[in-house]
């Protein structure tokens, strides 16, 4: 659900930016804008659908393709994070006409930044839990396989 909020976000921020009239200041196209860091919530998606399909058919290749993304996901929030702390460190004014899309652009993105680290931990909780589980399963089909070896 959060990569869905991001995608709606980045589309909306998309509008919003491509509406702004060119001024003498120029206009407002921060780093997080030309990046697409709002589309990485696709990436977000694919992880939540691959712990979804890991919790109902667990099978080797399926935990590890989830265990992938939530890495892949940690590694894109720590990096959208980061960008976003950057976009809004530093602000260069803009054409007057511009500066509402510019201000209101810039509160999107302190919203976004708030959803990082919540993106974060859940990719981080699922994968810890998903080395654990799947160390135990194996653990557990060594023990049962000695004991039916024993007999």
């Amino acid at each position: 659900m959060i990569g869905i909020f991001h995608v709606f976000m980045w589309y909306f921020l998309l509008i919003l930016y491509m509406g702004q009239i060119k001024g003498v200041f120029g206009t407002y196209e921060p780093i997080t804008y030309k990046t697409g860091c709002s589309l990485w919530g696709v990436i977000f998606i694919v992880a939540g659908v691959s712990m979804i399909r890991a919790a109902r058919h667990p099978t080797q290749g399926v935990i590890t393709f989830a265990l992938i993304m939530n890495i892949f996901c940690i590694i894109v929030a720590v990096i959208a994070s980061i960008l976003t702390t950057i976009e809004l460190s530093s602000f260069n004014s803009v054409s007057y006409r511009n500066y509402g899309q510019a201000k209101l652009g810039r509160e999107v993105s302190r919203i976004l930044l708030i959803s990082y680290p919540l993106e974060f931990s859940i990719a981080l909780a699922y994968s810890i839990f998903g080395c654990s589980r799947h160390h135990n399963e194996d653990t557990l089909t060594a023990v049962t396989e000695e004991a039916e070896s024993s007999f």
